[in-house]
């Protein structure tokens, strides 16, 4: 018999922090706390086989799945000494989600569930307090109706607020029992309104009720934008978690808060969170009120006026600091928990590993390394490499005048400019139109998430450290400033106003998320330094790859960039880019406007410095690194002109009739450009334009090897490569031209060529063209459109149906097919490799930046990745994982 139900509670566990596939982040967790003795409301776990099972079997549950339930809530109901459903001493429990990968937000929960016209009378008995019984009641009624009944909670907000306005009071918390008493009839008035039914006041209903929702929210819009953005199959499901309640809103010695064992902002080891006093845990990450520190230093650094727990609960904090102590020493990492004070005796609710910003993690894995905790080996293994975008990009430039308009907390770093905007949609649609956007809101919740992971930072007025907007913020790697108290959103007339300053939609604004400054305007950046723990780790990475990092790379500025971000050498230098310069586009026109080989080479004459140059700035900033050189490869076409100014212009300059360059253009337009007369074809046709740009090369490098004694030795690309007597002819060309510069200036280098693999025929002829080709470059952006049958360019159209469908796990041209192009480049490499055992092979398109991409390189033998400079680190780090996943480093 299949168990789908694990019990955890009493200082035992049915399962373990291992079974965290089946039981989910939160389940897995909650029984390895209860197992180590730590002080957790008992409760147990149904599986996440059991969402694989509802979605396969259109929603319905397994057949034991109910027995199972009841067994495990009468052991509940026995740890806790009180009864689901009894009139006289109820037990409440909650219902959370639980994935096996962290989805803060995205899915549902209902506290306060078992309450009822009669539970709630036996708690008000248990608890003395009809106050917090009411206000419980109402809490559940708003969520349960919410998650379950699909009656939005603003119905509810809106009740509350004619209650508040008709009493002449501001707070909930100035509400009296009776007027919470009131609250419940109108709140499930409003249910039978809305729904057509009354609330429902069995509990056992509740508890399927809330179940099924929770596993329905995992198909919700906010939990599959969560999963695509951070790669989650959809297959894992969740489980859903059910806990007996304890309530931190029964009095001034109950609280709830959320801490962190270190700082996830900036990694340092100190104990850090917030909470409240007399609130449930909604009311801490929701913004609802301001929170308050857990420690002294927090007060102190925050400029905090409200008392820290360590000042009100001295004894309660020093047993917190203990299980934060023990948790981080038993998991090895940091840590993120959630924790509730019952009558003065402390629950732990949570445990996960924590989310952190890339400056924390990087300081973290070295500084837990260094400490003995975990290993160098671990540490470079802790670090997402994706994450490191947040430390490549520039900050606020400290020089740069500033008009601060206030501050709030500094809850993600990071510098961010950007247009307001009031709403996530807006947001969204800004971007597609090309703004750069900040996202202002009171404050954020799930459904936000598409506009928060579109915009360039996230602003909120109410909300802690630990709120939604921090919470995701951090994990996106994205900067926000939160609790920025001072703001007042007007969203009917698109403003803010602060300090007498009003702010409209599409004003630009700066936020500083490392110091919580909300600026006016775009202020000026800085790049950033790349030393200290980055340094450390990126050392560390560096001595456990196998396989070399390179930049595609043609211009100075991406060529420095490249070079400061630690790459080893040029991968790709795209020399079609170099002529699009407005100097060098007309001799280009020219050459191609030309009736004969003559005229074509008196046009490419004109180019020659240009290129020349070009090339000795690569060489002289790659001194002693490999700079791979890829021969023209667009049709001719794109480099003509399209409207009728620069259509007269053109002809003016190269002195032809329009009607000339008209006609020309007409000759070279092609239907399918991309498969047309392109790459080495164009050098077989016109052999000067690859004769020109080799002798630019070797007159380059022979320039730079004088200069600096140090003679590079370029590696040249002969793409679109089909068949090797293409390669031979331009090999041919390429070893003439070299021939000659080096007889006209006494000089000899050694260079070697080569040539990109980015047809399906190539990699099958690759032994043949192996005797020719001294290296293969996998240009993997064509070889996946010609192998799909892709064109990247339209395929957005259908590309999230495939995915949505399964039938591409991920976009094709961001992580490689490694069953269909992997398996090219995979036989490629093999017969290239019987044919020439010493064969150089790299991979050059836009997956040489991509993790996932670059471990499918390692296991395929490939001695380099070539990525954008911005990438340059991250695949430095991707790589070193996927040696010591492969145990080669």
């Amino acid at each position: 018999m299949t168990k789908w139900v694990y019990s955890f509670g009493n200082g035992r566990a049915e399962g373990r922090a291992d079974m965290k596939n089946l039981l989910g982040g939160k389940g897995a967790n909650l029984a390895e706390m209860s197992n180590i003795g730590i002080n957790v409301p008992a409760g147990f776990t149904i599986t996440t086989e059991v969402c694989t099972h509802y979605y396969a079997n259109d929603r319905s549950y397994p057949d034991e799945l109910a027995r199972q339930v009841k067994e495990a809530l009468a052991s509940v109901e026995a740890i806790m000494r009180c009864q689901f459903g009894d009139a006289e001493n109820p037990l409440l429990v909650s219902v959370r989600s639980g994935a096996r990968a962290s989805m803060p937000g995205m899915m549902d929960t209902v506290l306060n569930l078992g309450l009822n016209d009669q539970t709630v009378q036996g708690l008000i008995k248990r608890s003395g307090d009809a106050r917090f019984a009411y206000d419980s009641y109402r809490r559940f009624i708003q969520m349960y109706s919410d998650v379950v009944l699909g009656v939005e909670h603003y119905h509810f907000d809106h009740l509350l607020e004619i209650l508040k306005e008709d009493r002449g009071l501001t707070l909930d918390t100035e509400l009296s029992a009776d007027d919470w008493k009131v609250m419940v009839e109108r709140f499930k008035a409003r249910v039978l309104e809305e729904t057509g039914t009354p609330f429902p006041e069995d509990p056992e209903e509740q508890l399927w009720g809330a179940i099924g929702a929770v596993f329905r929210s995992w198909m919700n819009q906010r939990a599959i934008t969560y999963r695509k953005l951070h790669h989650i199959p959809e297959e894992w499901g969740t489980a859903v978690s059910v806990q007996a309640m304890v309530f931190g809103n029964m009095g001034d010695d109950c609280a709830t808060g959320v801490c962190f064992s270190r700082d996830p902002s900036t990694g340092e080891n100190v104990f850090y969170g917030e909470y409240l006093v007399n609130a449930q845990g909604e009311d801490v990450v929701a913004g609802i009120r301001t929170p308050q520190q857990i420690s002294l230093a927090g007060k102190t650094k925050n400029k905090s006026t409200l008392p820290a727990m360590e000042e009100v609960m001295p004894d309660l904090y020093r047993e917190l600091v203990s299980i934060r102590d023990t948790l981080e020493a038993h998991y090895r990492d940091m840590q993120d928990m959630e924790f509730t004070i019952q009558g003065g005796r402390l629950w732990m609710l949570q445990t996960r590993v924590g989310k952190r910003t890339a400056a924390a993690a990087l300081r973290i894995a070295v500084e837990m390394a260094q400490e003995g905790v975990i290993t160098a080996n671990e540490a470079v293994l802790r670090v997402d490499p994706e994450a490191l975008n947040q430390l490549l990009h520039p900050t606020l430039d400290p020089k740069a005048e500033r008009i601060v308009l206030t501050r709030g907390l500094p809850a993600s770093p990071g510098a961010a400019s950007g247009r307001v905007v009031f709403s996530a949609s807006t947001a969204e649609d800004w971007v597609q139109n090309g703004e750069k956007v900040v996202l202002v809101r009171t404050e954020t919740s799930p459904e936000d998430i598409g506009g928060m992971h579109v915009s360039q930072g996230i602003l909120t007025t109410r909300g802690g450290m630990t709120s939604h907007a921090a919470v995701v913020a951090r994990g996106m790697g994205t900067p926000c400033v939160a609790g920025a108290g001072e703001i007042r959103v007007h969203e009917a007339d698109r403003v803010f106003t602060v300090r007498g300053t009003t702010v409209r939609e599409g004003d630009l604004i700066t936020l500083d998320g490392a110091t919580g400054e909300v600026m006016l305007g775009a202020v000026p950046t800085v790049q950033p330094e790349l030393t200290g723990d980055f340094g450390t780790l990126m050392g560390w990475a560096d001595d456990r790859r196998t396989m070399k990092v390179r930049a595609n790379a043609e211009t100075p500025e991406d060529a420095e960039t490249a070079r400061r971000f630690g790459c080893e050498g040029i991968g790709l230098c795209r020399t079609e880019h170099m002529f699009f310069d407005p100097r060098r586009i007309i001799a280009m026109r020219r050459m191609i406007l030309a009736e004969d080989e003559t005229g074509r080479r008196a046009a490419l004459a004109d180019l020659l410095p240009y290129q020349r140059k070009d090339f000795i700035d690569l060489f002289t900033i790659m001194t002693g690194l490999p700079v791979t050189i890829r021969l023209l490869d667009p049709p001719l076409h794109e480099f003509l002109p399209h409207t009728d100014n620069e259509i007269a212009e053109v002809a003016q300059v190269a002195g032809v009739d329009v009607g000339t360059v008209r006609d020309r253009a007409a000759k070279l337009a092609e239907n399918n450009p991309m498969l047309g007369h392109r790459g080495c074809r164009l050098g077989v046709t016109y052999p000067e334009i690859y004769e020109m740009q080799a002798r630019a090369i070797f007159e380059a490098a022979v320039h730079v090897g004088r200069e600096s004694g140090n003679a590079p030795v370029p590696e040249i690309m002969i793409p679109l490569v089909c068949t090797k007597r293409e390669l031979d002819l331009m090999k041919a060309a390429v070893d003439n031209v070299a021939q000659a510069v080096f007889a006209e200036t006494g000089t000899t280098l050694d260079y070697t060529v080569g040539t990109m693999i980015e047809l399906p025929r190539a990699a099958l002829q690759a032994g043949s063209i192996a005797e020719s080709a001294r290296f293969f470059s996998f240009g993997t952006n064509d070889l996946t459109q010609t192998t799909l049958g892709i064109s990247r360019d339209d395929a957005a159209a259908f590309l999230e149906t495939y995915q949505a469908k399964g039938i591409f796990k991920r976009d094709p041209f961001a992580t490689l097919d490694a069953d269909g192009v992997g398996e090219l480049v995979r036989l490629a490499a093999e017969r290239g490799r019987a044919t020439r055992p010493d064969l150089k092979l790299g991979i050059c398109g836009e997956h040489g930046g991509d993790p996932d991409s670059i471990a499918f390189c390692q296991g395929a033998g490939l001695d380099y990745v070539s990525c954008s400079p911005y990438r340059v680190p991250i695949a430095r780090l991707a790589a070193a994982q996927a040696a010591l996943r492969a145990g080669t480093a």
